[in-house]
């Protein structure tokens, strides 16, 4: 990924882009601020184990999830469905200025994975299996996002 000092995301409570600094830090840096299953998941690019977490759900019934490394929103509530993979899926990202998708060919598959356009958490991965309208399913980890409602 390319570090560049500042990128453009799509700000959810505004509904405009916005420049915004990248977000670059240690290991050490990134281990005081996340969890050990966080850290492993966003920055090893882990994964936690289906069905072992509980996906955030606002009692509004509206709300934006964040990176949990830096705050960038990436999905909306209204977005997310159940896949019954086990892990929460979305049909789309509030934008796609906010999310990198990359080729993964680890453990001998070929996927295609889901980073944090700010950060570059790794968050999960996108198959085109989902639902209409995006043919989509970002299958992304719990412990990679924190809600915002």
């Amino acid at each position: 990924m390319v570090q560049d000092t500042a990128i453009e995301v799509y700000n959810a409570s505004t509904g405009k882009t916005e420049k915004v600094a990248r977000v670059v830090k240690t290991d050490a840096e990134w281990r005081k601020i996340l969890t050990p299953e966080q850290f492993d998941v966003t920055r090893k690019k882990g994964t936690e184990k289906p069905f072992s977490k509980q996906c955030a759900i606002p009692s509004s019934g509206k709300g934006i999830y964040q990176c949990v490394g830096c705050g960038t929103d990436l999905f909306a509530y209204g977005n997310k469905f159940e896949s019954g993979t086990g892990w929460p899926s979305f049909f789309d990202p509030v934008s796609p200025l906010n999310v990198i998708a990359e080729d993964d060919r680890a453990y001998g598959m070929h996927r295609t994975e889901v980073l944090c356009a700010r950060c570059g958490a790794h968050l999960g991965h996108v198959f085109d299996d989902g639902p209409p309208p995006t043919g989509k399913r970002y299958c992304i980890n719990t412990v990679a996002l924190k809600l915002k409602s």
